[in-house]
């Protein structure tokens, strides 16, 4: 994903420093700065960051920008350093049955999820708050709870193999 910034270095520092990606390149494409940044090496780059956002610009077109993390005392541990960060605002925290997430602004307005995927499925959107502060095993029993209160819950192993038929893809 790309998208155009304001001010550049300081969406740099933020996506390096608290989300911890990696700057893997940075030039310039005619009038247009960039930087690229990933947090797997095997992609070079997950994100750009491109000069050119207008100053009067009020609404962001992003709705969202997700991203995985593999468990919860890693959610717990970006969580601590968004909530740490002063030009971050609207955290929340939230599952959705089928995962369990934060959500924030970056410096710049636009809404970022930081989610960790649970082993069920149950259909969406579905969103409600939940304490981070609470256990591992208190945090999963919710998220499992509410999946489990919807119609159409089932393994993520059962859905993913649905999806794979739909999608007609082969292993």
């Amino acid at each position: 994903m790309g998208f155009y910034v304001r001010e550049l270095e300081r969406m740099v520092r933020f996506y390096k420093e608290v989300l911890c990606f990696f700057e893997t390149d940075r030039g310039d494409l005619g009038p247009v700065q960039l930087v690229f940044l990933s947090r797997d090496p095997s992609e070079h780059h997950q994100i750009v960051l491109a000069t050119g956002r207008p100053a009067d610009l009020s609404f962001s077109v992003i709705n969202q920008i997700s991203l995985r993390v593999p468990d919860l005392a890693t959610l717990r541990e970006v969580h601590r350093r968004v909530a740490a960060e002063p030009d971050v605002t609207e955290l929340i925290s939230a599952t959705h049955g089928n995962a369990v997430s934060i959500y924030f602004r970056d410096p710049e307005g636009n809404r970022l999820e930081v989610f960790m995927d649970m082993p069920w499925y149950c259909e969406q959107p579905l969103r409600e708050p939940i304490d981070l502060d609470q256990s591992d095993e208190a945090v999963m029993a919710a998220a499992e709870a509410l999946a489990r209160s919807r119609p159409r819950f089932r393994s993520r192993a059962q859905w993913q193999a649905e999806m794979e038929q739909l999608m007609g893809y082969q292993a």
